[in-house]
């Protein structure tokens, strides 16, 4: 191991309870141990992950979130049987790794909680709330420390939670924290005063309007978190580490509207004085641990930093946290080792929570222990499977059930929380399989092929791997999508029976001497019918290096049309969007925290965006835009980009045995594309 990263691997204590190192596992979505949207139940596709990264070398592993009731039916977890015994067995597997857990239990989401559009339907017409109450009680799974907006839809109100209610909260995080003690769970932790969560949401201004003993004061609006606790240490005994997940600054402007970094701006909910006193009021009512970072889900993005955040985004925070307790603090978002280790070993931070990365390589902090760095794959940061809570305007949480009842899982790594779907099993009868095409897709089948021991050849028209996503990742914020390209070269050239051919095109299948073939030639972009196109670029023109003016125009609103609008701006030209739908990155599958971002940088740097609107006509120097009123306005624009999508174009049709994959197949995200490529690869 490189001495720099020495002190990420040294003990510390969290109350009693000792950690082998200083890398601990942040609480994702979708991890919990008693499952999510099902009834309670000791989730074996989580015990499976979480035993693997426990014999990958993880201190401290912290399960994503434990309802106190069941999301389906609302029975309290604490009253389940089933899951207890199991966890015992699973907690005594874990400690022979040397691992600790937390479990992290929590009040809930309240405004903040998705609702999709068919829980909105629950929420919007009441008798049809009231008969779906045994199945699903949207009232409660929205409940709010006041009336207030939903964060996915301001037309709902999310009703105040009552007195007894909280009580009955307090009394289930004691009893469900005791079972934990029982079952050999090393700690727990509470969850949150964080992200804008409902026990956040108690603790600000902005969300607490309440004039009860649970409003109004410093020490009221901080009650909850503190009753929690005390509960818990008076079921527990006070040496039972509890553990907080905590917000240092909220980064909120209002309601769906966050703060950019080094944004100047009036923080409405808990800035950075507040959060001082905040934090070790917390430390002495008796929490042993914050587990911290920034923001809410009006300022998703730092709780969630997609690609375009810094990195660590909250370090900066985190360490004035650090200045005023006793108690050991954990810093997320977007850590890198070289920037923790310095931070520990500077005594600034206790830790370094690592969230996503894990979903993408179970075995990283191995690889970083051996000394090998480029073989961890990279996460990417962009929730494609992880998060796909989609928000846009007019759509609350348009999101597909199936990512709904299974969040946690990787668009890079399908087999993450999917082990008995995707898996590598070795072929009994090892064929020759030729791959055309050396984009992602066509890679990822060539390494899924060649670790089942099949023979593989990989033809390639150009002079490199990676296809379009090479210069998809020319962006300067995309390091990590760089990264992953070099991570697949190195997979492929130390593939056994895998043979690549570059500048080479196949223009007749039936000439290649193969058992099967797999086609990954990509799409092409889709074209505008009007006057004067010919003036203008496409996408990948642009991300090809094609130099354009000062003032440019982009046609398509989507995330590839958004993500070159923001590239433009940080290198001092003037963009202006020119979207059809309402709303920019108008589609499934993107993240709010992704998308959030770029709206929220839009607005602030007065970036013009015209919605609702097409264009009539390119000419020299100008371009005409129609509005849903018909109006048409001139803008003096430089160059012009199209970005309105991209169709398949396989090179070959499918039959018996000609497969076709990634966006060839169906065009979509990284995703998609490594998820066909398993589905094929697996099944030759």
């Amino acid at each position: 191991m490189d001495k720099k990263y020495e002190p990420l691997f040294t003990p510390w204590k969290i109350g009693n309870c000792e950690i082998k190192n200083r890398i601990v596992m942040c609480p994702m979505g979708g991890t919990s141990l008693f499952g999510w949207m099902e009834l309670t139940h000791f989730d074996k596709e989580a015990a499976n992950l979480f035993l693997d990264i426990a014999k990958n070398n993880v201190g401290l592993i912290i399960p994503g979130i434990a309802p106190l009731r069941n999301t389906i039916g609302g029975r309290w977890i604490y009253k389940a049987k089933s899951p207890w015994k199991k966890l015992k067995e699973f907690m005594d597997e874990i400690h022979k790794t040397g691992a600790k857990v937390f479990i992290q239990l929590t009040a809930g989401f309240g405004r903040s909680f998705a609702i999709t559009e068919p829980v909105k339907l629950l929420m919007k017409n009441k008798l049809i709330g009231f008969f779906a109450k045994p199945a699903i009680n949207a009232s409660y799974l929205t409940a709010s420390p006041s009336e207030l907006p939903s964060r996915w839809d301001d037309s709902i109100k999310c009703r105040a939670l009552t007195v007894r209610e909280i009580e009955d909260m307090i009394h289930a995080f004691a009893e469900t924290a005791y079972l934990c003690k029982k079952a050999g769970v090393d700690g727990v932790e509470v969850h949150a005063v964080h992200e804008g969560y409902v026990l956040d949401q108690f603790t600000l201004k902005y969300t607490n309007h309440r004039t009860d003993k649970y409003g109004g004061s410093f020490e009221n609006r901080y009650r909850f978190p503190v009753e929690v606790v005390k509960a818990i240490k008076a079921r527990c005994g006070k040496d039972y580490p509890v553990s907080l997940r905590y917000s240092a600054v909220s980064k909120t402007k209002g309601f769906g509207v966050g703060a950019m970094p080094d944004e100047d701006y009036v923080e409405v909910g808990r800035d950075l004085a507040e959060s001082r006193i905040a934090a070790k009021y917390l430390q002495d009512a008796g929490y042993d641990m914050l587990n911290t970072d920034n923001g809410t889900y009006d300022a998703w993005y730092w709780s969630h930093p997609p690609i375009y955040m810094p990195k660590n985004c909250n370090l900066k925070e985190v360490e004035e946290i650090k200045k005023v307790v006793d108690i050991p603090v954990v810093c997320a978002g977007k850590m890198d080792p070289l920037t923790s280790a310095e931070a520990i070993k500077e005594g600034k931070i206790d830790a370094m929570g690592v969230a996503r990365q894990f979903l993408t390589d179970h075995a990283w902090v191995t690889k970083l222990i051996e000394g090998k760095e480029n073989e961890i794959m990279p996460c990417i940061n962009c929730h494609n499977a992880c998060f796909t809570m989609a928000h846009y305007k007019g759509v609350a949480n348009d999101q597909a059930f199936s990512d709904v009842a299974h969040m946690a899982r990787c668009a890079l790594n399908p087999t993450t929380m999917q082990s008995k779907k995707f898996k590598i099993v070795q072929a009994k009868r090892p064929k020759h399989v030729a791959i055309i095409g050396g984009g992602i897709g066509g890679m990822e089948a060539a390494r899924v092929l060649s670790l089942r021991g099949h023979k593989v050849d990989l033809y390639e028209k150009t002079d490199h791997l990676g296809g379009v996503y090479v210069y998809a990742s020319n962006f300067d914020f995309k390091e990590e999508d760089r990264r992953l390209i070099n991570w697949y070269k190195l997979q492929l050239a130390e593939a056994k029976n895998v043979t690549i051919h570059f500048n080479t095109e196949i223009k007749d299948i039936n000439k290649l001497d193969c058992d099967e073939v797999i086609v990954a030639t990509g799409s092409k972009a889709r074209k505008l019918r009007i006057k004067g196109i010919e003036k203008s670029i496409e996408a990948i023109d642009y991300l090809k290096g094609h130099e354009v003016g000062h003032t440019v125009a982009i046609i398509g609103g989507g995330l590839t049309g958004c993500e070159i609008a923001y590239d433009l701006y940080l290198k001092g030209h003037t963009p202006i969007i020119i979207e059809m739908k309402n709303d920019l990155i108008a589609v499934r599958g993107v993240c709010l925290a992704n998308s959030s971002y770029l709206r929220d940088f839009f607005n602030l740097h007065k970036v013009e965006v015209h919605l609702e609107s097409g264009v009539t006509e390119i000419g020299d120097g100008f371009i005409k835009i129609k509005d849903k009123e018909g109006k048409i306005t001139e803008a003096k624009v430089d160059s012009v980009i199209t970005s309105i999508g991209y169709k398949e174009a396989p090179a070959f049709e499918s039959n018996g045995n000609v497969h076709i994959i990634g966006d060839a197949y169906h065009v979509g995200n990284l995703r998609t594309v490594i998820w066909r490529a398993w589905e094929v690869a697996m099944k030759i």
